[in-house]
């Protein structure tokens, strides 16, 4: 059976360290927790529409590595397709190293790694599953005129299209106005891709329901994620959400 939420987009390894403060330049210091999680925007958005119970698909590219091993898993795990994740040996599978203090204040080093070698070769051979889809999520975090082409192969088959512009672009093409069915400016990472994985998913199974009662009810499942800790690991299943948001 066809995914009815496809999802092109990126697949990141958090790497977070936790400590009393931040280091200064050439400064080592100790931390008192150290922990791996699954994040990337399009992961993220993917894992909350799955859990919510949309058949789901991933097209996205990860490396050859331990990393990329274990983000597949966990994708398997969470019932979403796999059929187009590709692994590449070109790449390290894409990682963001985090060091959190205290205060919750941070500093970030992002390596897309093999996030940018998703190509058009790879639309290509998920043409079938982008056209058979009810909704196709789109974000910034892989190579932007690989999104525009998925959004572009989306809407010439009649595929409703959202668009996530984040993380934000100064110079975004013009096209992905054009070519977005709902185009969403969320830049917050872990309930910003909450609140897109929900929509997704009512876009996609309530398409009937009022544009501003999807936005509560996805404002709703997102802001239950932030009282969870890490990312995808605080995103909550249908089975655990008030049943009057379904």
């Amino acid at each position: 059976m066809a995914a009815e939420v496809v999802v092109v987009g990126s697949c990141m390894t958090d790497l977070v360290s936790l400590t009393t403060q931040l280091p200064k330049a050439g400064e080592t210091i100790l931390g008192h927790k150290f922990f791996i999680g699954f994040g990337g925007k399009g992961a993220n958005q993917c894992v909350q529409c799955a859990r919510l119970g949309a058949k789901t698909s991933l097209i996205c590219k990860v490396g050859k590595d331990s990393f990329g091993n274990d983000y597949v898993e966990n994708l398997k795990k969470n019932g979403i397709s796999t059929a187009f994740i590709g692994q590449t040996t070109d790449a390290a599978t894409g990682t963001a190293s985090i060091i959190v203090n205290s205060e919750g204040q941070n500093v970030i080093v992002i390596v897309p790694g093999a996030n940018l070698l998703l190509n058009f070769e790879d639309l290509k051979r998920a043409s079938d599953v982008i056209c058979k889809a009810r909704v196709v999520v789109c974000q910034l975090e892989i190579t932007p005129a690989v999104s525009l082409e998925a959004l572009k192969m989306a809407r010439a088959s009649g595929v409703k299209t959202l668009f996530n512009a984040a993380p934000a672009l100064p110079d975004l093409d013009p096209q992905f106005y054009t070519h977005s069915d709902i185009f969403c400016c969320n830049e917050t990472e872990g309930a910003g891709d909450s609140f897109v994985g929900a929509l997704a998913f009512y876009l996609a199974y309530y398409p009937k329901l009022p544009m501003e009662e999807m936005i509560r009810n996805s404002n709703c499942i997102a802001s239950v994620s932030v009282q969870a800790s890490g990312t995808q690991s605080s995103y909550p299943y249908q089975k655990d959400l008030p049943q009057d948001l379904f």
